[in-house]
């Protein structure tokens, strides 16, 4: 969704979509005008927009947790009694915060639903109890609040009306663990705890085959471990143990092999439209990657096939 607009109502109606509880307050509809844009990630909204208003926000999200970025030169943010640093990030799974500014700021967000985050969390983790909730609404350091925000700019640059969806689940994954790293969660406490160890050969044979047959379909490394009725953290123990590579490394050694054989058999498809397919969303790291395996670049493996 993508569009500029100067009516206060449509433009509170639209981020209440997304954020139920938002509302703008004490907004000056003569210097209005606001430019939006949000892309669905999975069960993630990406959401990023320019007002150029005297605004008060109010967000409380409820059943989902919300991550922030205002950026205004002569704003504030904050949540209760304490001042947040309006430099960085920061996340709420309830709590109230609010944001003014008095002449523009941009905004980005990320707005997780908190059952699915939930869910991911215990699948990564493999405690089955473990319940999400947030411990600190600031980053835990200028670095991994630097590094959420390189994560939302590749996001916002990897989304197109072609996105396969392929890549749009390992986009979503890639949201949520870089989202639970930057911020203090219960997400910490469960990690603490020993990985599930499931006999190694029976399951590593048994996620090779499901990746072996699910490759070119958009699932993920927790998709993998649940077929194998094991946390993601088992699974990459497993792993580790039994053929010293990660599940990560043998999905995308998988999906190399399946691009490899539709450019040696079908050789008139373009490498670029063979490579999204196959959930590589980079012409040049697909052909490195390419290359690394199969000895040769692509456009080589083309060549070859058209005799």
């Amino acid at each position: 969704m993508q569009f500029t607009s100067r009516d206060v109502e449509q433009v509170q109606a639209t981020w209440r979509q997304f954020v139920p509880s938002a509302t703008l307050q004490g907004v000056d509809p003569t210097r209005f005008r606001f430019d939006w844009r949000s892309a669905q990630v999975g069960s993630a909204t990406l959401v990023r927009y320019d007002l150029e208003a005297r605004i008060r926000s109010v967000a409380a999200p409820e059943d989902q947790i919300l991550v922030c970025r205002v950026d205004a030169a002569d704003g504030g943010v904050w949540s209760g009694q304490r001042d947040l640093d309006p430099a960085r990030p920061w996340i709420t799974d309830g709590r109230q915060v609010q944001a003014r500014w008095d002449h523009g700021a941009r905004v980005t967000a990320l707005v997780f639903d908190r059952e699915k985050a939930q869910a991911r969390a215990r699948a990564l983790t493999g405690a089955d109890d473990i319940v999400l909730t947030v411990s600190d609404l600031s980053p835990r350091s200028a670095q991994t609040a630097a590094q959420w925000e390189r994560m939302f700019a590749y996001l916002d640059a990897s989304i197109g009306d072609d996105t396969d969806q392929l890549l749009f689940a390992e986009l979503e994954r890639h949201a949520m663990l870089m989202t639970l790293s930057a911020f203090s969660t219960s997400f910490d406490e469960a990690l603490q705890s020993p990985a599930q160890r499931d006999p190694a050969p029976r399951t590593v044979r048994r996620a090779l085959a499901f990746i072996d047959e699910n490759a070119h379909r958009p699932i993920t490394v927790d998709d993998v471990a649940a077929a194998c009725f094991i946390s993601t953290r088992g699974l990459q123990y497993a792993f580790r143990r039994a053929i010293d590579i990660t599940p990560a490394t043998a999905l995308r050694r998988a999906r190399l092999a399946g691009a490899h054989r539709e450019l040696s058999e079908a050789p008139r498809r373009s490498v670029t439209e063979v490579a999204r397919r196959w959930g590589f969303s980079h012409p040049s790291r697909f052909a490195s990657a390419y290359r690394d395996m199969f000895g040769v670049l692509p456009s080589e493996t083309v060549r070859r096939a058209r005799g």
